[in-house]
C-alpha cells in the first residue's frame, strides 16, 4: 500500500497525478480505486482511477499507466474524499467510463478475476462527457439507484485500526499487501510492538473475522497463539510464492493462487 501511494497515475496524453489513498471493498477484499491528488492543472482536486483503467505497467518506475485521457478525468464524477464512496456516486463513474458495474457476478469483478477485461467496452471520450451531463438531471435514474450501504473504505484510515484475536489484542494494523494484477488486499500486515515485540505478521484477508468502523478495530478467527506461531514478516523484503504456501499452510487454507487456477481451468477467465 506504501509504494503505491505516490505513483504517478499517466494518462494517454499526459499525468494526471499521484496516488493519495486506496479505496478497497470491505466485503471481497478488493481495491475499487485509486484516489489520485491531481495538482495544479485541475485545482488539486482529487479524482477516483479504477483499476480497470489501468494498463501494462513493470511497477519499476513508480508510474502507473491509465488507458483514459486527461479530459476524460477532468470531467469525471466529483468525489467527496472525507466520506465513504456510495454505490450511487459508483454507478456515476462507471456509467460515465462506460465500465460493467462489478457487484453484478460471482467473482472479484463481476464475471472475472481480472478488471483488465471490463475496459474493451468502455465509452468514447465524447459518449462519457454526454453521460456526464446526462446524468446531472436525471431525477429518475437516481430514485431507481440501488440503495445499498457504502461498503469502500479508506487505506489509510484502516491503517492504525487495532486488531483482536479471538484471546486478546494484538496489535494495529500496519499496511496491507496489494497484488496488482487482481487488485485483491492478499494481506494485512500487523505490527504486534505492544505484545510481541519487534514483530510483524502478514495475516491472509480470509483470516478476517469482521471489520468495525466505529470502533476502528478488525476481528480475526485466529487466537493470540495461531498468529505467534505464524511465519515472520519481513517488511524490507517482497513475500514470494514459497513463503506465501508456508503462511497458508500455517493457517489451513488453501491459496488464493489455487482459486485463481481453478477458474482458469474452467474457461471463466
Amino acid at each position: 500500500m506504501d509504494e503505491l501511494e505516490g505513483c504517478t497515475i499517466r494518462a494517454t496524453d499526459g499525468d494526471v497525478g499521484r496516488v493519495k489513498d486506496l479505496y478497497f471493498d470491505d466485503k471481497s477484499w478488493v481495491v475499487r480505486y485509486l484516489v489520485v491528488e491531481t495538482g495544479t492543472w485541475l485545482a488539486n482536486r482529487q479524482v477516483l482511477i479504477s483499476p480497470i483503467s489501468i494498463g501494462q505497467s513493470d511497477w519499476l518506475d513508480d508510474i502507473i499507466p491509465v488507458m483514459i485521457t486527461k479530459d476524460q478525468v477532468k470531467h469525471s464524477p466529483n468525489i467527496d474524499t472525507h466520506k465513504p464512496v456510495s454505490r450511487q456516486h459508483e454507478t456515476d463513474y462507471l456509467a460515465y467510463y462506460g465500465y460493467p458495474d462489478y457487484w453484478g457476478g460471482a467473482d472479484a469483478w463481476g464475471e472475472g478475476a481480472f478488471p483488465s477485461g471490463l475496459a474493451s467496452g468502455s465509452r468514447s471520450e465524447q459518449d462519457a462527457f454526454r453521460v456526464a451531463r446526462e446524468s446531472k438531471h436525471s431525477h429518475d435514474e437516481m430514485v431507481n439507484r440501488p440503495k445499498q450501504d457504502p461498503r469502500l473504505r479508506s487505506s489509510d484510515a484502516v491503517a492504525s485500526y487495532h486488531v483482536h484475536a479471538r484471546n486478546g489484542d494484538i496489535g494495529h494494523v500496519e499496511g496491507l499487501l496489494v497484488d496488482v494484477h487482481t487488485w485483491a488486499v492478499r494481506y494485512i500486515v500487523v505490527n504486534t510492538s505492544n505484545w510481541w515485540m519487534g514483530n510483524q505478521v502478514a495475516l491472509p484477508a480470509r483470516v478476517i473475522e469482521s471489520v468495525n468502523w466505529l470502533d476502528a478495530t478488525v476481528t480475526l478467527s485466529l487466537t493470540r497463539e495461531a498468529v505467534k506461531a505464524a511465519p515472520r514478516y519481513d517488511a524490507k523484503a517482497r513475500l514470494d510464492r514459497r513463503q506465501e504456501i508456508s503462511i497458508y499452510k500455517h493457517y489451513g487454507h488453501p491459496g488464493y493462487w489455487e482459486d485463481i487456477s481453478t477458474r482458469e481451468r474452467d474457461g471463466s477467465e
